[in-house]
């Protein structure tokens, strides 16, 4: 299929979802920049309502890197429990926030090398953080929902996040790839859900390849 095709469908998914979904962002609960990180480090592996569930007391304990870096390791595993794999969790978060500490003096940095250098924090928790708290759209966020509608409206045919992630790049305009990752998720969450997609009731149905396949 031309690129020119797969560009216009982009541009048609992410007209109908913005008015589907005005105002479209996260479900994460965040105020600054240091909380999404640890609130997007939290959310693997498990939903945003439950680090939701985790995250007010948590933010009130610890309000900056060095809190985490210099929290004491037990009580900060015994508050991220119920998050699930919170061992490895706190590990990745106190080595984050060690090294916001020591390198970036305590302040989240801004550029996909800077993030992704940090512990814990991988291409697709740097996209959450650059595209949500910096508005910055050099990359794509591509989770489990991206992935599954990327390929199911024909935009992508790869397997691999990061493959996804580039065909994705080529086809939304910078300015709106942090928007059309959020969209693309609350509309897997809600409609084109893994096992049982509501295509007879989707607003992409007309378009999209796998509408009656489903």
């Amino acid at each position: 299929m031309p690129d020119e095709t797969k560009r216009r469908r982009a541009r048609e998914v992410l007209s109908r979802l913005e008015e589907l979904y005005p105002g479209a962002t996260t479900e994460l609960s965040w105020s600054n920049p240091l909380e999404l990180l640890v609130a997007t480090i939290l959310s693997a592996r498990t939903t945003d309502k439950t680090v939701n569930k985790v995250t007010p007391r948590l933010f009130q304990r610890y309000r900056t890197a060095r809190d985490y870096a210099e929290a004491d390791p037990n009580e900060l595993e015994e508050m991220l429990r119920p998050s699930g794999f919170y061992r490895s969790k706190a590990r990745a978060i106190q080595g984050m926030a060690r090294t916001l500490v020591e390198e970036h003096g305590g302040e989240v940095p801004r550029t996909m090398e800077e993030l992704t250098a940090l512990p814990g924090v991988g291409r697709k928790t740097a996209n959450v953080v650059l595209g949500t708290a910096f508005g910055n759209g050099e990359g794509v966020v591509v989770d489990t929902h991206v992935r599954r509608l990327s390929g199911r409206l024909g935009l992508s045919c790869e397997k691999d996040p990061e493959k996804i992630e580039r065909d994705l790049i080529e086809l939304v305009p910078e300015e709106k790839r942090p928007l059309f990752s959020h969209l693309l998720i609350l509309h897997g969450r809600r409609v084109c859900k893994p096992r049982r997609p509501d295509c007879p009731n989707c607003v992409l149905n007309d378009i999209c390849p796998s509408a009656f396949k489903a």
